[in-house]
């Protein structure tokens, strides 16, 4: 590692940044050059692990139910404006980890009045919001069709233990890992491919052309909702199109496991297979020289390419198939969605036109979809309560000798177990919009903490005055529809479509 000189302080109540050059993406890569080949190969590969966790919840539960029960015009336009504004929070959130190394959680600990507030507060939010399972309720109902061959009766019991089964195999894949990210990026790649290739096909097999004109046309022409969605269900799909909207912050942290910037100078979280690693409890910055401007420039380019060439155009695909396919399975079937039934909906209604085989394909891929989103929350929800209680607590650092291994592997398995009890609670898809919502929630604090972070790191890195006003358009884009499902949760809502 360079040698450090200086420190530069950054916020409240944490230490100041220690000061280092920025490494140079081939350093950091180990290979001589970056072209098309090293990109696709080392470079790109965090936004995958975003976009595995955005394939599912939303575009496969959400979007296609309310495609299903009102149509593409006024529900596509609101999917193509939440896709737009979570990639520039994206990379807002992924900028702040390019230049500090910090993950956000404990990077928001730097906002007055300090980290006592918004770290624990950061990761109740994130807990609080995803705890529900209904994500991997949903997987655990693709599991059981695959296996019984029919979707599963109401309240059955056995879709739950499927569920709480592929919990336990995410810690398998975690466990087995030498570094943890890593492993999710590539599971992601086989999955996220699998699935867009799968969608695309059968599409092109069974969605006549005037469905296809009719969804492009829907995500690209401004109208007002339709009527009779409520404020919940439309909420729901603006907050868990491409991401969690304000919660995005809670995945980004990938960045600085995969080395991206100043992420390499402070360390990644190691499978039980990889070495043991120190992770820094402190960020690290650059020098505001025209060598680190040269280098920032390059990693930035980098972080713009994985987000608008892979998360973007990924998560507008990953909308755009299944809600075509759902569009087609109710123009076959004659019925529309339930909140019960629409994880397996469109593998039934395709399956009675094509037969078992297109049962069996599309149930397939729903398990593949749903499990990826299962794999980068459950995982994402470790991650971030081991991040903050690593940063923040030198006891904890004495107890666990600086292995965060030894906080991150018993944590996920309580975390399993509140799970598995949680998601007895209520229909899948019910607990999916209330995760949404409250992500939601997020868009109306962490605009504002990311803008005073991001104004103050050296000057190469700090955004531009537009960044802000984008920031400014979450906040109000999906405040807007939490305020309105608080309403509706406590009485009436703002607004009724």
């Amino acid at each position: 590692m360079t040698e450090v000189s200086s420190t530069r302080p950054l916020g409240v109540s944490r230490p100041d940044l220690a000061v280092t050059d920025l490494p140079a993406p081939e350093e950091v890569f180990k290979v001589s050059r970056i072209g098309p080949k090293e990109l696709i190969k080392f470079a790109v590969g965090p936004s995958l692990i975003a976009l595995g966790i955005s394939i599912g919840s939303g575009e496969w539960l959400l979007g296609p139910q309310a495609v299903g029960q009102y149509g593409f015009i006024g529900v596509g336009w609101v999917i193509t404006v939440s896709a737009l504004l979570q990639t520039f929070y994206n990379v807002e959130i992924s900028r702040y980890i390019m230049a500090t190394g910090e993950a956000p959680v404990v990077g928001w600990g730097r906002v007055p009045p300090g980290y006592l507030l918004w770290v624990p507060l950061s990761v109740f939010v994130v807990i609080f919001a995803f705890i529900a399972g209904g994500w991997a309720a949903s997987a655990g109902q693709g599991v059981y069709a695959l296996v019984h061959g029919e979707v599963p009766p109401a309240g059955a019991e056995e879709p739950r233990l499927w569920a709480i089964a592929l919990l336990l195999l995410v810690f398998l894949i975690t466990a087995a890992a030498r570094r943890v990210s890593r492993a999710l990026e590539l599971a992601n790649w086989i999955m996220v491919g699998a699935i867009l290739a799968g969608l695309l096909v059968i599409d092109l097999f069974v969605v006549p052309f005037s469905q296809w004109w009719e969804a492009i046309r829907g995500f690209v022409t401004p109208s007002a909702p339709p009527a009779g969605i409520s404020a919940t269900q439309l909420g729901a799909l603006a907050g868990f199109t491409a991401l969690a909207s304000g919660l995005n912050w809670y995945v980004m942290g990938h960045y600085r496991d995969k080395g991206y910037g100043m992420g390499y100078r402070t360390g990644f979280i190691s499978g039980l297979r990889g070495g043991r690693t120190e992770l820094l409890a402190s960020g690290v910055t650059f020098p505001d020289d025209e060598k680190n401007r040269k280098l920032w420039k390059r990693w930035y380019r980098l972080l713009l390419t994985d987000m608008w060439g892979i998360f973007f155009v990924g998560a507008i695909l990953g909308m755009l198939l299944p809600t075509m396919l759902m569009a087609r399975a109710v123009e076959m079937s004659g019925e529309r969605p339930t909140t019960a039934n629409v994880p397996t909906f469109v593998a039934a209604a395709l399956g009675d036109e094509y037969g078992r085989g297109m049962f069996y394909l599309m149930l397939i891929l729903g398990v593949l979809i749903l499990f990826s989103t299962q794999l980068g929350i459950f995982e994402a929800m470790v991650r971030v309560t081991t991040d903050a209680a690593h940063g923040t607590s030198t006891r904890l650092r004495v107890l666990i000798e600086g292995d965060p291994r030894r906080f991150y592997y018993p944590f996920m398995l309580v975390l399993l177990v509140i799970i598995a009890v949680v998601l007895h609670l209520a229909l899948p898809v019910s607990l999916v919009q209330w995760s949404a919502n409250m992500s939601n929630l997020g868009a109306l604090i962490y605009p504002f903490l990311l803008m005073y972070l991001n104004s103050r790191l050296p000057k190469a890195a700090r955004p531009r005055w537009y960044h802000h006003v984008i920031l400014v358009l979450n906040f109000l884009f999906f405040g807007f529809f939490f305020v309105n499902f608080i309403a509706d949760f406590v009485g009436d809502p703002l607004v009724t479509f």
